[in-house]
């Protein structure tokens, strides 16, 4: 059974309660309940959250040979960050890319990733559902 990290960076605790007209009103808990439900039987997901970049990072390198691959959703970290790129870089697993929103139909400074040319995959726009296309499609990277 694959073991997968699914980490979400700052705000993210706050989802059901901020900005519902871009974020939607499932909390991440019930994300993870449901992601739980979903994939019980198919791999071993675990869930971290923090708003603090160097709290991610070090998350991060925790998953070293522990994980086989990491769902990420860096939140606003996914356009300043290379310490989080570097941190998914060393753990060596393949990683997805998620975020509620479109952020292409956002702001400018959203458009960039400094992630998103070194994950297997980037799923945006499509709400909490974008969480279970990311574990779909990550299993699929896995068993190949």
């Amino acid at each position: 059974m694959k073991n997968i990290a699914v980490i979400n960076g700052p705000n993210l605790n706050m989802l059901g309660r901020r900005e519902k007209d871009i974020y939607g009103t499932v909390s991440l808990e019930n994300i993870r309940k449901d992601l739980e439900g979903t994939f019980s039987g198919s791999c071993r997901l675990t869930f971290f959250q923090s708003n603090r970049e160097g709290e991610l990072v070090e998350i991060i390198q925790e998953q070293y040979g522990k994980v086989d691959g990491i769902i990420i959703n860096a939140g606003a970290y996914t356009h300043t960050s290379v310490a989080i790129r570097d941190a998914l870089l060393a753990v060596a697993v393949p990683f997805v890319e998620v975020h509620l929103s479109n952020i292409y139909a956002r702001e400018e400074f959203r458009h960039r990733s400094t992630l998103a040319d070194k994950a297997a995959g980037v799923i945006c726009g499509f709400g909490p559902a974008g969480y279970e296309m990311a574990v779909q499609g990550l299993l699929k990277i896995l068993s190949a």
